[in-house]
């Protein structure tokens, strides 16, 4: 067991910020995303970066489940809940693309996303975190595995953030 084992009373924000509230600058958010990101990829390379971040992301998915959405009795109710959530926390504003139930998949957008809206572009996906995020939202509504995949991002021109989420059999 880590030293930081998460749990959300680790967020202490209710108590721990009376004057300055739960609110940071994107600027900021990034700041501790990007300088943690250059730190693991020089540390363990760009591979083992993606899987910590993804990682993290799903245990923070899943946290996010739990305190925001549930409970959901449907699909609808589930896209709905998580749809206010991210946008009223400023995560990003969801969207349902596309439906095809016949190969357990989804496409799913989200504009405004918080790691990238507003970057320079590269030739690369940039939303790892997110990936693990949307997989772990969709993990605890179904109780089944799931895989995001980011297959556009700002970064790459797109300017919204699309997944492709996948049920694992």
């Amino acid at each position: 067991m880590g030293k930081y084992q998460f749990c959300w009373e680790l967020l202490g924000v209710e108590d721990g910020r009376p004057n300055l509230g739960a609110k940071v600058d994107v600027e900021l958010y990034r700041l501790m995303q990007f300088t943690l990101r250059d730190v693991l990829e020089r540390k363990y390379g760009v591979g083992e970066a993606d899987a910590i971040f993804v990682a993290a992301g799903k245990l923070a998915g899943a946290a996010f489940y739990e305190h925001y959405i549930q409970p959901v009795a449907d699909f609808d109710e589930f896209v709905s809940k998580t749809q206010l959530a991210l946008k009223d926390k400023g995560i990003g504003i969801l969207k349902i693309e596309e439906m095809l139930p016949e190969q357990n998949k989804i496409l799913l957008t989200v504009d405004e996303d918080l790691d990238c809206s507003g970057l320079p572009e590269t030739d690369y996906e940039t939303c790892i975190y997110d990936e693990g995020f949307i997989s772990a939202l969709f993990e605890r509504f179904t109780e089944k595995s799931w895989q995001a995949k980011e297959i556009d991002c700002w970064c790459t021109g797109a300017r919204t953030c699309r997944f492709l989420v996948t049920a694992v059999t």
